[in-house]
Formats: C-alpha cells, sequence, structure tokens
C-alpha cells in the first residue's frame, strides 16, 4: 500500500448569490499517483447529492498559489490576500471555490516531503500498470 495523505479543506462557493456558501472538501495525494491531486466534495455539497470528485495535476496548485495556470477543466488562480480560486468546468457548467492559499501550501509541503518535485516518476510501477492495461486487453 502506497502512502496517501489526505488534507480536509473548507472552500467556499462562488454562485450568483451574493452569499458564499462555506462547503467542505478533502484533498488527497496518493504516492502511488504522483503526478495526480484530488480534490472530493460529500454528497450534501453537490447538486446531484453524489460525491463528487475531481484530479488534476500537483503542478497545476503548485503553480496556481502564485499565478494563473491552466486551460482544461481545472484552472487555478490566487485570489486577493491569502485566497486560491479552482475553477471546476464540465459539461453541467462551472463551479468555482475559494480555498486558503495556506491550506493549500500546507497539503502541498506535505506533498512534496513525500515525492519531491521532480522525482515522481521513481514512484510509478510502470510494470505494474502494463501488466493492468495488457490484462485488460485480452
Amino acid at each position: 500500500m502506497s502512502p496517501v495523505i489526505e488534507q480536509a479543506v473548507q472552500t467556499r462557493l462562488v454562485s450568483s448569490t451574493p452569499r458564499m456558501e462555506t462547503v467542505p472538501a478533502t484533498l488527497r495525494y496518493d504516492s502511488a499517483d504522483p503526478f495526480a491531486v484530488r480534490m472530493a466534495f460529500p454528497p450534501a455539497a453537490t447538486l446531484e447529492g453524489i460525491e463528487v470528485a475531481w484530479a488534476f495535476a500537483r503542478d497545476l496548485l503548485d503553480t496556481g498559489t502564485d499565478r494563473r495556470t491552466g486551460l482544461g477543466d481545472v484552472r487555478v488562480r490566487p485570489y486577493g490576500y491569502g485566497r486560491t480560486v479552482l475553477e471546476f468546468h464540465a459539461a453541467e457548467g462551472t463551479a468555482m471555490v475559494h480555498i486558503r492559499t495556506s491550506d493549500l501550501r500546507r497539503f502541498l509541503k506535505r506533498t512534496h516531503e513525500l515525492v519531491p518535485a521532480g522525482s515522481e516518476h521513481l514512484h510509478l510501477d510502470v510494470d505494474h500498470d502494463l501488466a493492468e492495461l495488457l490484462r485488460d486487453a485480452l
């Protein structure tokens, strides 16, 4: 079993109403998938009433705390003093959440202690992944 880091965070959902709703979320990093971070929102926080999780590059969070980044489904940018905005784009629409930059940096620091930037490739199990792909193809 690979080491996993999970951190509960509070986010603020940006909506068309003047009041921003506080929404819990969980940031997750698994050293077996060293390039990715996952952010999950519990069923009570979603329109569908089911847990929604997004996976995206750890580098996206690293860069997004200091400057705008991302061109695809997930975009990250600093916002004012001490906040970072994460935008999640899907066919159903776009969700935007504010999160404390200090929370993101604390989470990222823990992930970098586990798997330093630039050493992610050392944590990949290419033989296992290839065997899984070939198993499904047969």
